[in-house]
């Protein structure tokens, strides 16, 4: 983990001097705006939208401050200060509705910003399904979910610590003798939420992260990989060290890389490659793919979507996580429910608007679902578990391009890995395609391990699937 006096370690002088005006960021991350003071904002535009004729209207701010450092061959290849600010307006007059934003949160310029978003919506066809949730759907109260941990990193610190990254990667064995970067990225964001139904409410939260891409050669050519921590709360990364190790172990595997002939084998997906695959999952199930008619899943609540043993569920109110919010993008109140219990879908992703278009319910997903965690299954097992389980087949590292096409659920993506047999990795592999159709893949799956991957709003172990095609030589 980063200690506390890390964070304040010193840049050479060098470095503070060209960097002096960047360093602010310990003070602008006070972000300036407080939600007492947004409300007043809010309320005060949210007025003059009834004032202009608006008969509902809802006000979205957000305020972001960040930093990113990116450390190459032990220079400083890029650093990026992020600091903005927006507010946007949807006006509604009945059924028809006009937006507009502005980043100037002067009175005048919020005053123009409403009267633009009335002007518009005078003019835009009436939408028998705009409109804003159901008053009693939305949020009344709220847990704190641990979602606010600023870093007090300067620019200084950033690149002191990406340069640890990348030594470390370097130290590890002279092959390595490249790199692509190492990163050190902070940011901190409030987001605040206001409509005429008297909705008001927001919260702070932050991401903090390390990374680093190394690359490697031997005389069978060059090869590159990455690792990375992230984390709301900075005293939870990795070591910057243990960052770069990660990388360089993870480079070095890849050597030797060779090439398969096409077959038909398991396939197993590591955690992160596997979150792909659930990602395609909520996508197919969402609102807007449902009303649309543009998804694989089209129409298939009720239905045995997975093995009768998985279960997938949301959890949004999850401490610290990162895909946690106490309420979604219009407000309404973020609950835990099942997506999949038995294997059988138990119900669309949806936000008010998509879900007057089918005739149902919000679930309190506008924004997409969060914190969406697939449950480890049969039994408890673990990698090297799944690897005896496959016995002979394709352990997949890396997926190259898109490759999904939404509506038939056909799948096909370029991949990288290492090839197994009874049980045990034998070589990297590289420059195959993995073909299926997500739906017959998804009743495929034989197991999800316990190796869980928190590091992101998709949360799953390893995946492995009974059988896929191999394209290759």
């Amino acid at each position: 983990m980063i200690s506390r006096p890390e964070l304040r370690d010193s840049a050479p002088p060098s470095v503070q001097e060209s960097m002096k005006s960047m360093d602010q960021l310990t003070e602008v991350q006070a972000l300036s705006h407080s939600p007492g003071s947004m409300e007043e904002r809010v309320r005060m535009v949210l007025d003059h939208a009834r004032t202009c004729g608006a008969s509902a209207a809802q006000v979205i701010v957000t305020h972001n401050v960040g930093l990113s450092v990116t450390v190459r061959k032990g220079e400083v290849d890029t650093l990026e200060h992020e600091r903005d600010q927006q507010m946007a307006l949807v006006a509604h007059f009945g059924q028809s509705k006009g937006s507009a934003s502005t980043t100037d949160f002067s009175a005048s310029a919020l005053r123009q910003t409403a009267e633009a978003a009335c002007r518009i919506a005078r003019y835009t066809e009436p939408d028998p399904y705009a409109g804003l949730p159901d008053p009693e759907d939305q949020a009344q109260d709220w847990q704190e979910l641990d979602l606010d941990h600023p870093w007090d990193c300067t620019s200084g610190n950033a690149i002191e610590l990406a340069r640890r990254i990348e030594a470390a990667g370097f130290a590890l064995d002279p092959r390595i003798e490249n790199s692509e970067g190492a990163s050190v990225s902070t940011r901190r964001a409030m987001s605040f939420l206001g409509d005429s139904q008297g909705f008001m409410g927001g919260y702070r939260s932050t991401r903090h992260s390390l990374s680093c891409a190394l690359v490697a050669r031997d005389a069978a050519g060059m090869q590159r990989d990455y690792a990375y921590t992230v984390s709301r709360n900075p005293l939870e990364l990795n070591d910057p060290e243990a960052v770069g190790r990660e990388t360089a172990e993870r480079t070095l595997r890849r050597l030797g890389s060779r090439k398969l002939g096409t077959r038909q084998c398991p396939v197993l997906f590591v955690p992160e490659m596997a979150r792909g695959l659930i990602g395609s999952f909520t996508r197919a199930v969402g609102g807007g793919a449902q009303y649309r008619k543009s998804s694989f899943l089209l129409g298939a609540a009720g239905e045995e979507v997975f093995p009768g043993w998985m279960r997938i569920a949301e959890h949004p109110h999850l401490p610290g996580a990162l895909g946690s919010a106490p309420f979604d993008g219009e407000g309404v109140r973020t609950r835990e429910r099942e997506l999949i219990s038995g294997g059988v879908l138990q119900g669309y992703i949806l936000d008010s608007y998509a879900a007057r278009r089918l005739g149902l319910h919000t679930t309190g997903n506008a924004g997409g679902a969060r914190n969406v965690t697939v449950q480890p299954h049969p039994g408890d097992k673990g990698f090297r578990e799944l690897l005896a389980e496959m016995g002979t087949g394709l352990l997949v590292t890396e997926l190259i391009g898109q490759g999904v096409n939404a509506v038939t659920g056909d799948y096909s993506r370029g991949a990288a890995g290492f090839w197994v047999e009874q049980g045990e990795i034998v070589y990297p592999v590289e420059e195959i395609t993995i073909a299926g159709n997500l739906r017959e893949m998804y009743r495929r799956i034989v197991a999800v391990g316990n190796d869980v991957d928190v590091r992101g709003n998709t949360r799953t172990g390893s995946i492995l699937i009974e059988s896929m095609t191999i394209a290759g030589e």
